[in-house]
């Protein structure tokens, strides 16, 4: 489970006292596990990538303000911390496979306006969770469905 795999690389983050690395880890279990607890479940492999998924927008978000602002400091230190979560997340999906879902999400669907959007949303997000921007794919699939 890729939960387990994240606690095995606290514990080596530890042992190489790798402060800035185990700090970032731990945001990580702790973000999981408070899911865990409001939800009384114990999170699979799909919903810890979700996890992982918004902490990474979360992060894209601060570094936009923080360079806005001109701390460029603190921007560093979120990218820092995307760079940890990319090690757990799924390699990335290329442009054209992102075609190759979203044409085929359309054709299973049926969908012809922006209408029926969520339709394809639907079937693309268990696909593509965690392996690219889904507000990406969203803007997509709407330029699709409207032209």
């Amino acid at each position: 489970m890729l939960k387990t795999r994240i606690k095995e690389e606290m514990v080596a983050a530890m042992k190489a006292g790798d402060k800035r690395r185990l700090g970032v880890i731990r945001l990580l279990l702790a973000a999981i596990k408070q899911r865990e607890v409001d939800e009384r479940i114990e999170l699979d492999d799909t919903q810890v990538l979700t996890v992982l998924d918004k902490m990474v927008k979360q992060r894209r978000d601060s570094i936009a303000q923080y360079e806005k602002a001109g701390r460029t400091d603190l921007a560093e230190q979120e990218s820092f911390e995307i760079s940890v979560l990319h090690d757990y997340l799924p390699a990335a999906l290329s442009e054209e496979e992102i075609d190759t879902l979203i044409d085929q999400a359309i054709a299973s669907t049926g969908a012809s306006s922006v209408k029926e959007m969520g339709k394809v949303m639907g079937v693309i997000k268990p696909k593509a969770q965690g392996r690219a921007d889904m507000g990406k794919i969203g803007a997509m699939i709407k330029a699709r469905l409207t032209g």
